[in-house]
């Protein structure tokens, strides 16, 4: 008769072969919060940038108001002192609003540029880990065959 096979034994190896790698899993948490950290500098350089400017613009206004609100002699002044007002603020929010328009596009490409080493790094780290899992799955189907035969 012929000698009936342990499967219990043979599954116990079987998933033996395969331990859980914790390093696998320490590393991708280790890149994913340097990623992270590297997108916030990014986030908050913009925002600080932003509140330089938009403080900049706020001090140039309330300055500017300062000319508008002083009392004249004549009341021709006074539409003299709002007309240059609203020309050297249409003035400065063109600029701002360029200086604005710079900060978004440093952001977009800084954002592109880590995008892309994320996307290079994935790829790297996917390739390594589908060898790695072919070189144990080898290795394992081995050994389980050579467990069963015995």
């Amino acid at each position: 008769m012929a000698k009936a096979q342990d499967f219990n034994t043979m599954m116990k190896d079987f998933m033996g072969a395969f331990p859980m790698d914790t390093k696998a899993l320490e590393d991708a948490f280790k890149h994913q919060a340097d990623l992270s950290e590297k997108f916030s500098g990014v986030a908050l350089e913009a925002v600080e940038q932003s509140a330089d400017i938009s403080s900049k613009w706020t001090k140039e206004t309330l300055s500017r108001m300062n000319d508008v609100s002083k009392a004249k002699s004549d009341p021709a002044d006074y539409a003299k002192a709002v007309t240059d007002f609203a020309s050297a603020n249409a003035e400065v929010a063109a600029e701002n609003m360029a200086a604005f328009a710079e900060i978004a596009k440093k952001v977009q490409m800084e954002t592109v540029d880590l995008m892309m080493a994320n996307g290079k790094t994935m790829q790297d780290d996917a390739a390594k880990a589908v060898k790695k899992a072919t070189d144990d799955v080898s290795a394992a189907a081995k050994k389980a065959s050579a467990s069963a035969s015995k």
